[in-house]
């Protein structure tokens, strides 16, 4: 059960990571505090490389040449379904945007099914039915469509699409190495995705608004520590992906809204509407219901 343990632990740094960049959003842009969590966190992933290497007293591994599709899905995914992400926190709640992306392990089988032919059971369909009843009751509230809340909606939901693409890419690049160590197998592919992330975003920023670089590094001390929690969240994300299916740890990272629940009250003062507090319930109980069938 080690895998559980990375997940939670994942899944509370990661919290304060997204609430971090919720904040950051309104100086910096929704592509400047996404970029926050790749650009900042890339020397923590270095480091944390360089410390698996002196413990293990190993070199870096050689990837073989499936290794880099499969890292390519993930840290491109990442980029997208982060940016979706506050751009949805924007329009919406903290707590209810958390919850669109937690659809993720649904669109997983859904996923799997269109691209891969898995075959969906019953109660597998049941269980779909269930987490987008949730998604749909979450949105249909008085002066939604009016309001543009249809927008948030969508990007959220197809947020936690992109963020469940990224899941199997890395996990899949973590397998293809074929290492006995897995903590040197995760934290290489750690590493290797943010440096990545980092030179894309830099040169898109570069290009197409330098300001923004500038203002990310006026902001360095909230950046710092949004980058630090996003490297240490991926961290314990890819050593569950190590020994553990995506599937079920995404799932259990469900607990993750449990946790913005408490911060977007405390923090963020914003309240949760009964009927939203519902289609949470129904969203965890579809996915519950789709990983019990599986």
């Amino acid at each position: 059960m080690l895998w559980a343990v990375f997940t939670i632990i994942a899944a509370a740094a990661q919290t304060a990571r997204n609430a971090m960049q919720r904040e950051l959003t309104t100086t910096l842009g929704t592509v400047g505090a996404t970029h926050v969590r790749f650009l900042f966190g890339f020397p923590f992933a270095l480091l944390s490389l360089a410390g698996v290497m002196l413990v293990s007293q190993s070199g870096l591994p050689t990837p073989p040449p499936m290794y880099w599709p499969w890292v390519a899905l993930g840290f491109v995914a990442q980029i997208v379904a982060t940016a979706m992400m506050l751009s949805a926190m924007n329009d919406r709640s903290f707590v209810v945007t958390i919850a669109y992306t937690k659809t993720e392990p649904v669109q997983v089988a859904v996923f799997g099914l269109i691209l891969l032919g898995d075959k969906v059971t019953l109660l597998s369909a049941l269980a779909i039915v269930i987490a987008t009843a949730g998604v749909v009751v979450m949105s249909l509230r008085p002066g939604a469509v009016q309001t543009g809340g249809w927008r948030p909606t969508l990007f959220g939901i197809v947020s936690g699409g992109m963020f469940g693409l990224s899941a199997i890419g890395y996990r899949g690049a973590i397998l293809s190495l074929q290492l006995d160590n897995f903590v040197m197998a995760a934290t290489f592919t750690l590493a290797v995705g943010l440096i990545a992330q980092s030179i894309l975003l830099s040169a898109y920023l570069a290009w197409r608004d330098p300001g923004v670089l500038k203002a990310i590094f006026k902001a360095w001390r909230q950046a710092t520590f949004a980058g630090f929690m996003g490297a240490l969240a991926s961290q314990f994300w890819y050593l569950g992906f190590a020994i553990a299916t995506a599937a079920n740890v995404r799932t259990l990272a469900l607990v993750e809204v449990l946790f913005a629940q408490a911060v977007s009250k405390f923090a963020f003062k914003q309240p949760t509407a009964p009927r939203e507090i519902l289609g949470i319930v129904l969203i965890i109980g579809g996915v519950l219901l789709l990983i019990w069938a599986h």
